[in-house]
């Protein structure tokens, strides 16, 4: 069994600093956290669980965090992490917010008492999330920008796929697209993406509308957008993600108005379900599966090899599906 003694004289440390930089608590250089992590690789020594007799070896797990399980979105980044992890002999433990900022700290607090090798993050907004506030091991951001703290995140660029996803319908001649999103305080993806809408609509001169917010839990199959369209008028709908994007379109069909006849509807993701629809839907088509292969991939690396922190941003793509049409 591998000592903190032994890791502390491989590092050229003290013993101290090797307990403040293995709990991730306390002062310590960012230089020394990299010496210490190394020699903690080098030697083989991995953290005892605290449900396991003191000095017995753990199969070592990294805890992750998203939103929803359900949603396809995050089912996918998940498949991704865990083959990875998989390939390294590590497990997975997951723990979901639904959508709730005010769990997320909580969520993290189960997640490290089982002693993770490190974390894998999706938070309802990394900016404001209490759940940063803790001591944290080695600690990933997968769909979130970067923050001072947490520099290390692999993203999509969500304000520039709603900007060139709004170019493409105005290219298609509409001028009246409204957004529709789950609450913003429970995705930045979901900001992010309707400020790219707001400013591809302010470069063609034209006034964007206020986002139409509903809850990402149990908001899509009740959907009511009476109100919005006598309001708005709108030619075309965005939504925040392709699950809304669905619930959109019933809700259409259920005013009596056809898809793309009378109203075009896009989305973001890319999810499966998009492709099978009759009419196709037309969607910003995200990486999800590679996203969480690269999160996995770059934990590993910094936690096992002390690499540098970095911020890894994937592409998107536009997938044409049939549900945008041009207006005369």
């Amino acid at each position: 069994m591998v000592t903190l003694q032994q890791i502390a004289f491989h590092a050229g440390c003290s013993l101290a600093t090797v307990s403040r930089v293995l709990k991730g608590d306390g002062p310590v250089s960012a230089e020394m956290v990299r010496r210490v992590r190394r020699a903690a690789a080098e030697l083989g020594y991995r953290p005892p669980s605290s449900a396991g007799a003191a000095g017995v070896r753990t199969r070592p797990v990294v805890g992750v965090l998203v939103p929803s399980v359900t949603n396809p979105v995050f089912a996918a980044s998940l498949a991704g992490i865990q083959h990875r992890l998989q390939a390294a002999k590590h497990g997975v433990l997951i723990a979901q917010s639904n959508y709730n900022p005010a769990s997320e700290a909580a969520a993290v607090a189960a997640l490290l008492e089982q002693r993770p090798t490190g974390l894998i993050l999706t938070l309802c907004n990394a900016e404001t999330s209490r759940a940063l506030s803790a001591a944290l091991p080695p600690t990933i951001l997968l769909n979130n920008r970067p923050v001072a703290r947490f520099p290390s995140a692999v993203t999509v660029d969500n304000h520039r796929a709603g900007y060139e996803i709004t170019r493409h319908i105005l290219a298609h001649r509409h001028s009246r697209i409204l957004f529709v999103s789950g609450y913003f305080t429970s995705s930045d993806r979901a900001r992010l993406r309707y400020e790219g809408y707001c400013a591809a609509m302010q470069d063609a001169r034209l006034a964007p509308f206020p986002a139409m917010e509903i809850p990402f839990v149990h908001g899509y199959e009740h959907l009511e957008l009476a109100g919005v369209m006598e309001r708005h008028r709108p030619t075309a709908i965005i939504a925040s993600n392709d699950l809304l994007a669905v619930g959109v379109m019933a809700a259409l069909r259920r005013e009596g108005l056809s898809v793309p006849s009378d109203v075009s509807v896009a989305g973001f993701d890319g999810i499966a379900i998009g492709r099978l629809m009759n009419p196709t839907l037309t969607t910003m088509a995200m990486p999800d599966t590679d996203m969480g292969v690269a999160a996995a991939a770059m934990l590993l690396d910094i936690a096992e090899n002390a690499s540098e922190c970095r911020h890894l941003c994937l592409d998107h793509r536009l997938y044409l599906g049939e549900t945008v049409r041009a207006v005369s």
